[in-house]
């Protein structure tokens, strides 16, 4: 059923006459009476009753006439809430981010700055390792992610760094690095880290920050052994807490597990890094993910080193 009979039927049913209605929807009244008339052959039903001053709604035109206007209210409604979907103001964004992304602060900053700014657009998180969260959006079932080194690099997305930061050696509390509390204080050399067991989060043979430090360890003759790779960020520092190696993270997970874990510089770590980096498709037509991926990288630029 079309629009247009239910705004014409809404008319005369408010009018009580066929040619007030016609004047006040701007046709001539030949065509609406038509139109009324076709209406109620497709209902099978009669609307109006004729009378010599006008016409007056018959019982199923009394019920027909409750449905026509909750039809036109809610095509209203859903006009109006396309019209923000079609600004950006409105609908779904869904995000991905690492364990170790969301724990900078930047990340919460940007998605409380986002809500304010679309308070009707509907968040969808999803935290993951950078393989899945990449995987995901290539496959759309993201919209954009933020993830530290990226592992794999599908022809339609683009990677944007935000932010860097630098990298520390996390290693348990009571280990004996930790206790030389001399030692703690300064950096510890990477010779030193290659002594004990490192974890690292990545799927086995994956590129990314940990690829970065082991290379790194080779390039300066060091063997360093792997007791452990792992697919999150906090499961690292679990075992890091557990007694079970050390592992390098970035400086924003400084607090993790602060009663078991103790975190210091590396003194010989060259280039390593930390970045924070946005994954979003080329050609995404999502206005809010649009809007989202903008404020971020403003937000980036106005704050470097947040």
């Amino acid at each position: 059923m079309e629009i247009r009979p239910l705004r014409y039927f809404v008319a005369v049913a408010e009018t009580g006459h066929m040619t007030r209605a016609a004047e006040q929807l701007g046709i001539q009244q030949p065509p609406l009476s038509q139109a009324i008339k076709a209406l109620e052959r497709e209902l099978g039903v009669l609307l109006f009753r004729r009378h010599p001053r006008g016409v007056a709604l018959t019982d199923a035109g009394r019920l027909f006439q409750v449905e026509a206007l909750r039809m036109l209210q809610d095509m209203a409604a859903m006009k109006q809430r396309m019209a923000r979907v079609a600004k950006g103001q409105a609908g779904t964004l869904a995000v991905g981010f690492t364990s170790s992304a969301a724990a900078h602060r930047f990340v919460p900053e940007a998605l409380r700055a986002f809500r304010r700014a679309h308070p009707d657009v509907e968040l969808q998180l999803r935290e993951d390792n950078a393989a899945e969260l990449t995987e995901a959006l290539d496959a759309g079932r993201l919209h954009c992610g933020l993830l530290r080194v990226p592992v794999a690099r599908p022809e339609g997305l683009r990677f944007e760094t935000l932010l860097r930061e630098p990298v520390l050696v996390a290693m348990p509390s009571d280990h004996r690095f930790a206790l030389a509390r001399s030692k703690a204080s300064r950096p510890l050399p990477l010779a030193k880290l290659c002594e004990d067991g490192i974890i690292l989060v990545r799927r086995p043979g994956a590129p990314g920050l940990y690829a970065e430090l082991l290379a790194m360890c080779h390039a300066k003759g060091l063997r360093p052994r792997v007791v452990a790779e792992v697919d999150r960020m906090m499961t690292n520092l679990n075992l890091v807490a557990a007694g079970v190696g050390l592992s390098v993270v970035p400086a924003s997970m400084t607090g993790v597990h602060a009663h078991a874990i103790a975190y210091t510089r590396l003194a010989d770590g060259g280039q390593l890094d930390a970045p924070l980096t946005l994954v979003s498709r080329v050609e995404e037509d999502n206005l809010p993910a649009q809007h989202f991926a903008a404020l971020l990288r403003r937000h980036a630029s106005e704050n470097p080193g947040s």
